[in-house]
Order: C-alpha cells, then sequence, then structure tokens
C-alpha cells in the first residue's frame, strides 16, 4: 500500500471523522476541511462555497486524492435550507472540480442512494443511466443536488479528462454522529429513547443501514483500488434488510426503554417503501466486507450517543 497526501472536506462530520481515522490508520497523509473551529490535528476552517477559500488550501498542499464529502444532509434540512443544501452542495463541488481541471488530483465524490428515488426495482448502480428519469423519480432536493453533482463530475471527466470516482453510501450510522432533527433515523430513534421523548415509525418501510466503520474501510480501499469513472453502491450486507420497526425494537432493547414511547403511523408520504440495494461491485472491486450486523452497531451507537450526551448508565 502507498501512502498518499489525502485532503478530506467535511472531515469534521459524522462520516469525515470516522474516514480520517481510517485513513490515518493506513499511513496516509490526512488533512480534514470543514466549518467547525475547532483544533483537530492536520485540519483547516475553510467553506467549499468559497473558492478562495479552497485554492489558498491547495496552495499551501498538493494533495493526491480529495475526498469530497462537504454537503448539507437531508431532505428536510434540504427544504428548509434550500440555500444553503444547493450552494455547498452544488456551487461548492463545481469549485473543487474546477480545482481538479487545474491541478488533476484525483476525487472520490460522495453521493447518496437517494438519487436512485422512488425507483421500485433493485438498485443496481446502472439503473440511473438505463431507465427514463421518470421512472427513478428523485423525491427531495438533496437527492436531486446529489445527482446534479454525479453529472458534473462526468461532465468534467469527459471535457478535461479529470478522475473520479463516485460514492453512494445506504442509511449510515454509528459513532460520531449527534443528534439533529434532520439526521437519519436510527440517530433520532436512539436519542429520543436516551431523554425519553416519544418518537413516530412509520410502517411499510424497509432499508439497510451502514455501521460507519465497516463503510470507512471500504472507502479507505479506493485509493489503492482507484477506477475513474466508477460508482459503487455502499451498504451493509443485503440480508440484513430490514422494517423499520425492527430497528425501533433495537433501539428500544440497547437502551432499555419501553414502546410505549414510539407511536405507530402508515407510510410515510414522498418516501421510498423499500429500498433493494446491490452491492456486488463494492465487494468485486473494493474488497466491501461488512462486519457489523444492525444488532450490534446500533448497541455501539447507543453507547457512544451515552458518552456523548453524559447520560451514564
Amino acid at each position: 500500500m502507498s501512502n498518499s497526501r489525502i485532503l478530506v472536506t467535511g472531515g469534521a462530520g459524522f462520516i469525515g471523522t470516522n474516514l480520517v481515522k481510517e485513513l490515518n490508520k493506513r499511513g496516509h497523509e490526512v488533512v480534514s476541511l470543514d466549518l467547525l473551529h475547532n483544533e483537530r490535528d492536520s485540519y483547516i476552517r475553510a467553506d467549499v462555497r468559497s473558492y478562495r477559500q479552497l485554492e489558498r488550501v491547495f496552495e499551501k498542499w498538493p494533495f493526491d486524492f480529495v475526498y469530497h464529502l462537504a454537503a448539507e444532509y437531508g431532505r428536510w434540512n434540504g427544504e428548509d435550507y434550500y440555500e444553503n443544501l444547493w450552494t455547498t452542495n452544488v456551487v461548492g463541488l463545481k469549485h473543487m472540480i474546477r480545482l481538479q481541471e487545474r491541478l488533476k488530483f484525483r476525487m472520490i465524490f460522495f453521493s447518496s442512494a437517494e438519487v436512485y428515488g422512488d425507483y421500485d426495482g433493485k438498485m443496481v448502480e446502472d439503473v440511473m443511466v438505463k431507465n427514463p428519469i421518470g421512472d427513478t423519480y428523485q423525491m427531495n432536493d438533496y437527492a436531486i443536488s446529489k445527482w446534479a453533482g454525479e453529472l458534473m463530475c462526468l461532465n468534467s471527466a469527459k471535457m478535461f479528462g479529470t478522475e473520479t470516482v463516485r460514492v453512494r453510501p445506504v442509511n449510515c450510522y454509528g459513532p460520531e454522529e449527534p443528534y439533529s432533527p434532520y439526521k437519519g433515523f436510527i440517530p433520532k430513534f436512539i436519542f429520543h429513547a436516551l431523554h425519553d421523548r416519544p418518537y413516530v415509525v412509520y410502517k411499510g418501510h424497509r432499508r439497510i443501514i451502514d455501521y460507519v466503520e465497516d463503510s470507512c474501510r471500504t472507502w479507505a480501499n479506493i485509493v489503492d483500488r482507484f477506477k475513474p469513472g466508477e460508482v459503487y453502491n455502499v451498504g451493509g450486507r443485503p440480508e440484513w434488510e430490514r422494517d423499520i420497526k425492527d430497528y425501533s425494537d433495537m433501539v428500544l432493547k440497547s437502551t432499555g426503554k419501553k414502546e410505549s414511547l414510539v407511536t405507530y403511523k402508515d407510510a410515510e408520504p414522498f418516501t421510498t417503501k423499500v429500498k433493494r440495494m446491490d452491492f456486488t461491485k463494492a465487494v468485486r472491486d473494493l474488497k466491501h466486507d461488512p462486519k457489523v450486523p444492525p444488532e450490534e452497531g446500533i448497541k455501539r451507537t447507543v453507547d457512544w450517543m451515552r458518552w456523548y450526551y453524559r447520560l451514564g448508565d
């Protein structure tokens, strides 16, 4: 394994923090970039929405790879704060692509499984190019911004020869993800349960979740297995797919809370019922091999969140 100098944008976020740890463990020289004021090692504060702030980073360090995670995440976040979503997810990415065209670093762009929208078949990577856009109706601005980002990467590769790998995470969860109302259902369920707050579970939805440390190992492998132009779904094992209620039950068991906290409602509107994901390519090319099943991953996440919020036993 050769050591590389790597920039991780969004490096103080949930996935970014875990990915930086994994890349450092492998001996790479890693710089993380984010908006937070903090004292992390090898950290720089910059806003991807500002071309000049990004340009200054690249003037200081030449990078072999950039993992571009910086983004506004989430469907309702994207509706409530759409200016932030579009300027960060699209304009911010365009700034990075312009620098890539000039400096020729290789990029790993973090898209999302949300790009598949309401497609009701198995979500294989080429669904997006083999089906009319009407068959893969992207039901929110977050999903649309991520698909626009993928198209921008593909367009730059064609026009300027840039080399990018796109990844599509699927309901990634785990330690280092504090609560916000815009997060995914796992951190929301755990936070509410730990604080004895009621929460809603929508029936009729099935999902695969992926424990962040499993996925970060796979994403870190891209450096040594880089195939320009490729795109990969990355998530848990297909046999780990569960109903949302099953995940809620695991949370209640791990937190020791009663089911009376939960209100059950019919299927949530504007939300895909079942996401059947295919991870064949990531297994083949990136040695994707998830180890942590949902029961164990949720327990670890509960332990971390209990520590983070100083809740004791």
